[in-house]
């Protein structure tokens, strides 16, 4: 019996180290999300490194070695991955693909478009907010804290398939990362409360999530993935004069010249704020309270 106990005494740091899932996801605040339901029990790396854009994104080497050796990648339609996913899952044919947006209604990214011809006359669509490019589907679903705990839930769920002998911990992961996205929920719809001008100005669209979620409006600079031309321009400063915008927020991985020009001629100002950033909560808690500052 002692040499038996001393057997399991010996085995037991063996079976308390096994090797963590090894998981790649596209963008950081993924990475935040992972660590959160997984602690421990997973090892996470990001394809998109720090100041670097989903847009243009192309893997390096290292990285695509690296997901040879990888049990999960997680993807939410970044650009790059409509680029890259194919050669991703190549690289490892038996590695797991999650996709993250798994029971999300995606919205349709909406693109500021300057005055068109049609039939011979001129159609200003500078200041329809809601006009959609059909063929493009927002990926930034992580800016909206409730549907985060739906990705929760899908990265819950896919990591209990792939070790079920921690399916309790990542349960209780979960539960404790969705209380924070609920207390994260209700400060900033404090935030927003007393509010009155709900249209905000961006360079890139990556906002419309949080803007649906709270009862935004957020209004693009950016037309298509292009700086905006000239008319575009003149267009955008007397939209954001007839909206009384005097804030545009832009993300350090785009050029803000365009910005800088608009918040000039409105005698605004540029704001940089990632929605890339890591640091999740404290982001968008930073977010709601510049929008409530600007309206004041």
């Amino acid at each position: 019996m002692r040499n038996i106990m001393l057997f399991i005494w010996l085995l037991a740091p063996a079976l308390s180290n096994a090797e963590p899932l090894q998981v790649f996801v596209s963008v950081l605040p993924l990475k935040t999300f992972v660590e959160k339901i997984g602690g421990n029990s997973v090892t996470v790396q990001t394809m998109v490194q720090p100041g670097d854009s989903p847009h243009t994104y192309d893997p390096t080497p290292k990285q695509i070695s690296a997901l040879a050796k990888t049990d999960l990648y997680v993807l939410t339609g970044v650009p790059f991955e409509k680029v890259w996913m194919e050669r991703v899952r190549s690289a490892n044919p038996h590695m797991k693909v999650l996709d993250a947006r798994v029971g999300i209604d995606l919205r349709t990214i909406e693109h500021h478009e300057h005055e068109t011809v049609h039939n011979g006359q001129q159609q200003d669509k500078a200041h329809d907010p809601g006009h959609f490019n059909d063929s493009e589907r927002d990926p930034h679903i992580w800016t909206s804290p409730p549907l985060v705990k739906q990705m929760a839930k899908n990265i819950r769920d896919m990591l209990t398939e792939l070790d079920p002998a921690q399916g309790q911990a990542y349960e209780d992961n979960y539960a404790a990362f969705a209380a924070e996205l609920d207390t994260l929920d209700r400060d900033i719809r404090a935030l927003l409360k007393e509010v009155n001008n709900r249209k905000f100005m961006v360079f890139h669209p990556a906002w419309g999530y949080f803007a649906d979620t709270y009862d935004l409006i957020q209004i693009p600079i950016e037309q298509e993935g292009k700086e905006p031309g000239a008319r575009a321009l003149t267009e955008l400063i007397k939209q954001a004069k007839r909206e009384n915008v005097k804030v545009i927020f832009v993300q350090p991985q785009f050029n803000k010249k365009s910005a800088e020009q608009v918040a000039s001629a409105i005698g605004g100002r540029v704001v940089a704020i990632d929605p890339l950033s890591p640091d999740y909560a404290t982001n968008l808690r930073k977010m709601a309270q510049l929008i409530a500052e600007a309206s004041q």
